[in-house]
């Protein structure tokens, strides 16, 4: 069994230096210069509340969304965690946009050929056995890479350590069947800008039990379609064969 491979924020080490958005755009081909929130030319941003700088770049759910709602398959969550993209399957349909409860998916609206652009953590460097640049990036390392259950332990070893310093929560644990990018704070998540309304279960399994009604919902319009188009064809040939004959002719007994 492939290990989950995950990222552990600790929003108390970050100094705002933007290195980590910086290091992305460059390793992406994106254009220079900073950005304080996610777009189709940052994948990762920090975003500032107060005195406190936080993190953002997809979530990389253990159980996408963005995935399920993609009818194409342009989106899927790899053994290792990362959920990544495919441009050439994409038929920008947007779905995974609407989908995504952290709001992370972003269209290219100025461009001719345009893409969904998300952060794709780097996997092909995973793959390699190197880490995403903007891991490698930050002086202060503030994000870990490592195996998912091992970081939660570890963030939990945290915050029993120094439990004047950490809220007691680790967001990603749970949030929406969990996630691949978890987070340690010292103030409520709330405060700084997190959903505080998302439910443990993943969300993929409410999509299915709406999807799973169509081919129900799909046969008994069908049937209820054909029928009102037996019954219309049916009254127009009753009408044929009771009109009589038109036996007059222009000109002609």
């Amino acid at each position: 069994m492939i290990s989950q491979i995950a990222m552990l924020v600790d929003i108390t080490k970050c100094i705002r230096c933007n290195r980590c958005q910086n290091a992305c755009k460059t390793i992406n081909k994106l254009p220079e210069g900073i950005e304080e929130t996610l777009s189709a030319t940052a994948y990762t941003a920090i975003e500032k509340f107060d005195n406190i700088g936080v993190r953002r770049l997809c979530q990389h759910c253990e159980h996408p969304a963005c995935a399920s709602a993609c009818p194409v398959g342009a989106i899927t969550k790899m053994p290792e965690g990362p959920v990544v993209y495919d441009e050439h399957k994409c038929m920008g349909c947007r779905y995974c946009m609407q989908a995504c409860p952290f709001d992370v998916p972003h269209f290219q609206w100025n461009s001719m050929n345009p893409r969904i652009q998300k952060c794709w953590f780097c996997y092909d460097y995973l793959k390699a056995g190197e880490q995403p640049a903007c891991v490698t990036a930050c002086p202060t390392k503030v994000t870990k890479l490592g195996e998912r259950d091992q970081l939660i332990q570890e963030a939990y070893e945290r915050i029993k350590a120094q439990p004047e310093k950490y809220v007691n929560r680790v967001f990603g644990v749970e949030e929406v069947g969990g996630t691949s990018v978890l987070y340690l704070s010292a103030v409520p998540f709330e405060q700084i800008g997190f959903k505080n309304c998302l439910q443990k279960e993943p969300l993929p399994e409410l999509t299915w039990n709406a999807l799973s009604k169509i081919p129900s919902v799909v046969s008994v319009g069908g049937v209820l379609l054909c029928g009102i188009w037996w019954i219309t064809n049916r009254r127009d040939e009753v009408q044929r064969a009771e009109s009589p004959p038109d036996s007059k002719r222009s000109g002609k007994d």
